[in-house]
């Protein structure tokens, strides 16, 4: 019974992620266009693209198509049966959806892999936990599907995050009674990653990671809780990337200079470590001793 409803959850989360995305992108599209207008002034938006902001605000705006934005009707908004019912188009103006039911497939295999993985016991703040970890998983869906489209980690996905890191320290340090473990482990993760993504950043200007791979970093480097956790998710995410990059490489899909999103590989690997890093680091202690 949890697992179904774990799958009707995460396909409406998913339908929620994908609306989510086009959305920020529009939005962020509008206003790098008014502050190109505006070069060193303050951007001013005409009273059209003031109309279209408000259209795309999550909790006043309707579900419209991204296309011809006609305001979509129930029958439109079905997860998965609406977009292979309809072949991938709008039913008014016909054109195809560049979404793809891709968020709603990954966000319920997400949470129900969690649910049977999850390394803590669910009650107390095992439970607490998985709660959030559920929010967190929409959030970081909506990353990887953004940089894998855009090579961008917006800040607007990206920051709520962040608070939420943080709050949940604080209440497993206070609440839960974890006190200063929880806290110094997340701060020795964030530093370990964050850290070293802004040390790449600063000596390539930029080139060999971008700016929104360190502010991620640092939500990542407060979950994996720890110094062992966070080199391990390096190492995932890493060893993720190059499994997917060199046969690129090797065919001819990509060339050296090829831009590849990195976010998608971290999540991924903050997937594992979340599930199975303390086997994992378990394993490889025993391994040396």
């Amino acid at each position: 019974m949890t697992v179904l409803v774990l799958v009707v959850l995460g396909l409406l989360f998913g339908s929620f992620v994908n609306a989510l995305v086009w959305r920020v992108h529009e939005r962020e599209q509008i206003l790098e266009h008014a502050a190109k207008r505006a070069k060193d002034k303050a951007p001013e938006l005409t009273a059209k693209e003031k109309q279209t902001l408000r259209g795309l605000s999550m909790t006043r705006g309707r579900s419209m198509c991204p296309n011809c934005y006609h305001p979509l009707a129930p029958k439109d908004l079905i997860p998965v049966v609406s977009w292979l019912a309809l072949r991938g188009r709008c039913r008014y103006c016909h054109k195809k959806f560049d979404d793809t039911p891709v968020a709603e497939l990954l966000t319920p295999l997400l949470f129900v892999v969690s649910y049977i993985w999850w390394p803590f016991a669910l009650h107390g703040s095992g439970t607490f936990l998985f709660g959030l970890w559920l929010v967190f998983g929409v959030g970081f869906v909506a990353l990887t599907l953004y940089d894998a489209r855009w090579f961008i980690l917006p800040d607007r996905i990206v920051f709520p995050l962040l608070a939420l890191a943080v709050a949940q320290v604080a209440v497993l340090a206070t609440y839960y009674h974890e006190g200063w473990a929880a806290v110094v482990g997340a701060a020795a993760g964030m530093l370990i990653i964050s850290g070293l993504f802004y040390l790449l950043f600063m000596l390539s200007n930029g080139t060999w990671i971008g700016g929104g791979d360190v502010k991620l970093g640092a939500v990542l480097g407060i979950l994996a809780g720890g110094p062992m956790h966070s080199v391990l998710l390096l190492f995932v995410a890493s060893f993720a990337g190059l499994v997917f990059t060199i046969p690129q490489l090797v065919t001819g899909k990509a060339g050296r200079r090829a831009q590849v999103p990195f976010g998608p590989f971290l999540i991924l690997a903050l997937v594992i470590v979340q599930l199975f890093g303390s086997s994992m680091v378990g394993w490889y202690e025993r391994l040396l001793a």
